[in-house]
C-alpha cells in the first residue's frame, strides 16, 4: 500500500470539499495517485455530495413519537418540497425519531451512513436539523402532534404536562402547532427584549399623545398583549378564545413543550 500523507489527504479534500476519512481512503483505494482517487470520488458519489453540503437546506420533513413515558421529535433537512415529500425521505425521518425517542437524542447520530446514501441517491444537500428528547417522570404525561403538508409533517410539537391528562396535554400541543408561542411563562422572556418592548410602547403611547397621568397603566396594558402573543399560558385557547392555555390546565402544570417547524 502507497504511503499516503497528510498533506496529499488535505490537497485532495480541498479539491473535492470531501471529509478526511474520505479522501484518506480514496487515496488508498487508489494508491496515493490524487487524480485516480478524484475520480473514485466522483464515481461513487461522494465528492458530489460533499459539494451539495454548500447549497441551502431550507425544506424537510419533521415528525414526533410518543411511547413508553418519552417522547421526540426530529427534523431532517432538505432542499426541495419533491425531495422531502419522496417516501424514501419521509421514511427515514420516521425511522430517525422512533429510534431516538426509544434511546435517546444520541441516537439520530447512528443514522449518518443512511443520510450519506439519501444524498447520493436524491442528490440534494439533506442534513439533520433539530432532534428533542423529552422524558416523563412519575406523574407526568406526554403527548404529541404533528401538521402534516403534501404527506410530510412540516410542525411537530411535544407537551409535557404534570398532573394533567394526555388529552389535556393533546389539546396544547394542537394549539401550539397554531399559535406557536415563543416561551412558556412570563418569566422566562429576556429582560432585555422586554425592556426594548417597554421602550417602544412608550414611545408609541406619547407620539399617539396619550395623557401622561395614564402613561403607566397603558404601557403596562400593551405589554401583557405582547407577552399574550409570545408566552404559551397567557394565550387565548384557540378553541375556546374565552380561556387562556392556563385556564385550560386547571390544576396542572405546564412542565415544558418544544416545536419544531420546517423553515422556521
Amino acid at each position: 500500500m502507497a504511503d499516503i500523507s497528510a498533506k496529499d489527504v488535505q490537497s485532495l479534500r480541498k479539491s473535492t470539499g470531501v471529509g478526511m476519512l474520505d479522501a484518506k481512503r480514496a487515496l488508498i483505494e487508489n494508491d496515493g495517485d490524487i487524480d485516480k482517487a478524484t475520480v473514485w470520488l466522483r464515481e461513487q458519489g461522494i465528492s458530489s455530495a460533499a459539494k451539495r453540503n454548500d447549497r441551502e437546506a431550507s425544506q424537510g420533513a419533521v415528525t414526533a413519537i410518543r411511547e413508553n413515558g418519552a417522547a421526540a421529535i426530529v427534523e431532517l433537512r432538505c432542499e426541495t418540497d419533491f425531495v422531502a415529500k419522496s417516501a424514501e425521505f419521509v421514511s427515514l425521518v420516521d425511522e430517525m425519531t422512533a429510534k431516538v425517542c426509544a434511546e435517546g437524542p444520541g441516537a439520530a447520530e447512528s443514522f449518518a451512513a443512511k443520510i450519506d446514501e439519501l444524498r447520493t441517491t436524491l442528490k440534494e444537500n439533506i442534513s439533520v436539523g433539530q432532534v428533542v428528547y423529552l422524558k416523563a417522570t412519575e406523574g407526568q404525561v406526554l403527548d404529541t402532534y404533528v401538521h402534516l403538508q403534501a404527506d410530510r409533517g412540516v410542525n411537530a410539537v411535544i407537551v409535557q404536562l404534570e398532573g394533567g391528562t394526555e388529552e389535556t396535554a393533546h389539546d396544547i400541543a394542537v394549539h401550539v402547532a397554531f399559535a406557536r408561542p415563543e416561551f412558556a411563562r412570563r418569566e422566562e422572556v429576556p429582560a432585555d427584549q422586554v425592556a426594548a418592548e417597554r421602550a417602544t410602547i412608550e414611545n408609541i403611547s406619547r407620539n399617539e399623545g396619550k395623557p401622561e397621568a395614564a402613561m403607566e397603566k397603558i404601557i403596562e396594558g400593551r405589554l401583557n398583549g405582547w407577552y399574550k402573543d409570545r408566552v404559551l399560558l397567557e394565550q387565548s385557547y384557540v378553541k375556546d378564545e374565552k380561556k387562556s392555555i392556563a385556564d385550560l390546565l386547571g390544576s396542572a402544570t405546564l412542565v415544558s413543550f418544544a416545536q419544531v417547524i420546517i423553515g422556521g
